[in-house]
């Protein structure tokens, strides 16, 4: 399917993680949730530890949790950052190696050391990740054995990365995958990822894993990304920044950000394309590659949002007429946040009172005089206002009841108080959600991180 609305026009694929050239996966079997995870991850026998593995040395870049406890495997993750290329990635779920201290460290560690020593890789050059219920050491035994298995069924085929995209999941009903494939120059370049999320999702990340003044505080959200781009680390760097902000740090499911959340992506250079133009952010190719991996990675992060927990309501939070982003930006969390609201979005209720209080309440400077909310079509511009300037307009209920009636569809805010906006991409709230969240103490296994 081609994009021809984009500046760069791309064909997606399929293969996700192994469709760049010189990527391998496996997802595999290796029982690490017989510790029990609670209702959060499917019993049974599914994969839970991926293997992704590029046949040479990759560049990589990466972003990562900004929640001041911060699991063991992104502390691993971190310390490697710019030391080297990069050859592998292996991640478990039912798992998330979070509070559990000296050991969870020596465990993160030697999860990356013993995928090195499987795959003959030189040391520092696997990176790890994790994710599932809190407080558990994970079973190490179990761990080995799979990474020796995963080793083993490593293979370039779509059903292959498939299999490591269902090895990452929790809660998660589904497998979230693409790739996407365009030219640089003369050369064909292409970008495959897979993540999982469904709950404890509002993801804020950072390079550095330090919260800046702009990530507000918020089960884990993990993506794995691929290219066969040749391109510097700093370069990548720089790419991955804008394409994250614009999708991962743009979701929420419930407001709660995790000890886990990371992106990593590996770029091995086979496709052999111009790196020195590559490496120039204002370059013609710079900029096509930066639209793909826009595209990629808003793709998957608006999966994410669609699988929410319990969630049945796709919805686009645009808020405009702020002071300044950080301000436009404060206005749709908190609209996106609000349980009022959210379980407003759920019952269906054009409830435009919630959506002004969640306003009131947020750092944004608010006049409530000037205020204007409305409801569309997912990026539609014909917008059916229920307030201007404060007021209630004269659209119908039932209009404005059709309007919300959809599971997908936009909010608009506009403030009236300045030039700037931000978005964000929301689920509602259900029953569901709760009954899947809130335990039950006849069932130990429920219970707990």
């Amino acid at each position: 399917m081609e994009n021809k609305g984009m500046k760069a026009s791309f064909n997606t694929i399929p293969g996700s993680v192994t469709a760049p050239q010189g990527f391998r996966s496996a997802g595999v079997f290796c029982d690490i949730k017989r510790l029990g995870t609670g209702k959060g991850s499917a019993r049974g026998h599914k994969p839970d530890l991926a293997l992704i593995v590029s046949d040479a040395p990759a560049t990589v870049a990466g972003l990562f949790t900004t929640n001041q406890v911060c699991a063991a495997p992104v502390k691993v993750c971190l310390a490697r950052m710019g030391k080297g290329p990069v050859q592998a990635i292996v991640a478990n779920s039912g798992n998330a190696n979070a509070c559990t201290g000296k050991q969870g460290m020596k465990d993160a560690l030697e999860m990356a050391r013993f995928t090195e020593q499987a795959l003959d890789l030189p040391d520092g050059s696997a990176l790890v990740g994790s994710t599932g219920r809190i407080g558990l050491s994970l079973p190490m035994d179990n761990v080995r054995a799979g990474i020796v298995e995963a080793a083993v069924e490593l293979g370039s085929t779509p059903d292959h990365a498939a299999r490591a995209a269902e090895a990452i999941l929790t809660s998660d009903t589904r497998r979230k995958e693409m790739a996407v494939e365009f030219a640089l120059g003369d050369r064909r370049v292409r970008i495959g990822g897979i993540c999982k999320g469904a709950g404890m999702i509002q993801p804020g990340m950072s390079a550095t894993g330090r919260r800046p003044a702009a990530i507000p505080l918020h089960a884990t959200m993990l993506c794995f990304l691929t290219t066969d781009a040749a391109i510097d680390a700093k370069p990548l760097q720089t790419a991955l920044n804008h394409a994250v902000a614009g999708s991962f740090n743009r979701i929420t499911v419930d407001g709660d950000m995790s000890t886990n959340d990371t992106v990593l992506i590996l770029a091995n250079g086979l496709a052999q394309n111009s790196k020195p133009q590559l490496s120039k952010p204002k370059s013609k190719d710079f900029l096509i590659f930066q639209e793909a991996l826009n595209h990629v990675c808003l793709t998957l992060a608006q999966m994410i949002v669609r699988d929410g927990e319990g969630a049945s309501r796709f919805v686009t939070v645009k808020v405009n007429g702020a002071r300044s982003f950080a301000e436009a930006d404060a206005a749709a969390r908190a609209v996106a946040n609000s349980a009022l609201v959210k379980t407003s979005w759920h019952g269906g209720d054009p409830n435009w009172g919630r959506v002004i209080d969640a306003l009131g309440y947020s750092p944004a400077r608010i006049v409530e005089e000037k205020v204007d909310i409305g409801y569309s079509a997912p990026g539609s511009k014909k917008v059916l206002w229920s307030l201007r300037r404060g007021q209630p307009t004269k659209a119908s209920f039932e209009a404005l009841y059709a309007a919300v009636g959809f599971a997908e569809f936009d909010l608009h805010v506009n403030l009236n108080v300045g030039k700037s906006g931000a978005l964000i991409y929301a689920a509602d709230l259900t029953e569901n959600y709760v009954e899947f969240n809130m335990g039950d103490v006849n069932d130990p296994d429920s219970l707990g991180g």
